[in-house]
């Protein structure tokens, strides 16, 4: 009978949150959508509870305050945001990321305070298009420009982090970001090595 009870309780608890299916469109790969987020930035993960990350800010590209690191909700309930397990806790990541401005009716329980909408001031990841890119070192790839629907590791060349900050400040144009993501590596390699040199070769002068 006990065990009943505490069965009850327990659904009773997480019934806000429980599993269900997000409903969304895409919105289109990180080219498009990420116009229109709050901020984007290039960090690691550092921490993980509950629903949400803490992501250790590398690089702002657009819209900071010169964070040293933001908390990032994920997804619980319908919440159309990918599953926290995506973001694993030492991977980096470029995000473009909506700033939670206010509550939702039932987004936050007591009973679970690990498991929510979000607190005001945080930030939340949206799943309905490119909004998250990985990254290795200066090297991005995912759902950048152009890919299908829904894929987020496309095949693609690596594109340098800092193309894409060129990119998200207006500095170059859709067209030299497509271009640059779908470069030869060979030919991509060769051109770094030459800079290598060339750098090289005029340090020692």
């Amino acid at each position: 009978m006990l065990f009943r009870i505490v069965i009850a309780t327990a659904a009773l608890v997480f019934a806000p949150f429980a599993a269900s299916e997000c409903e969304c469109l895409w919105q289109g790969s990180f080219d498009k959508v990420q116009a229109d987020t709050d901020l984007i930035v290039a960090g690691s993960v550092i921490d993980a509870i509950g629903n949400s990350i803490d992501l250790n800010i590398d690089r702002e590209l657009r819209g900071g305050e010169n964070f040293d690191e933001v908390r990032v909700w994920l997804k619980t309930g319908d919440y159309c945001r990918p599953e926290p397990d995506t973001f694993p806790i030492g991977s980096q990541w470029v995000m473009a990321l909506h700033e939670i401005r206010e509550s939702v009716p039932g987004g936050f329980n007591p009973n679970t305070p690990n498991v929510s909408y979000g607190r005001i001031g945080d930030y939340q990841l949206s799943v309905c298009g490119g909004y998250w890119l990985s990254r290795s070192g200066d090297w991005v790839s995912g759902n950048l420009v152009d890919a299908p629907r829904w894929v987020r590791e496309p095949e693609m060349t690596p594109v340098l982090l800092e193309v894409i900050e060129q990119y998200v400040r207006g500095e170059i144009d859709r067209n030299a970001l497509l271009e640059a993501s779908q470069e030869d590596p060979a030919v991509r390699q060769l051109m770094l090595d030459t800079k290598a040199f060339l750098r090289k070769n005029r340090s020692s002068d």
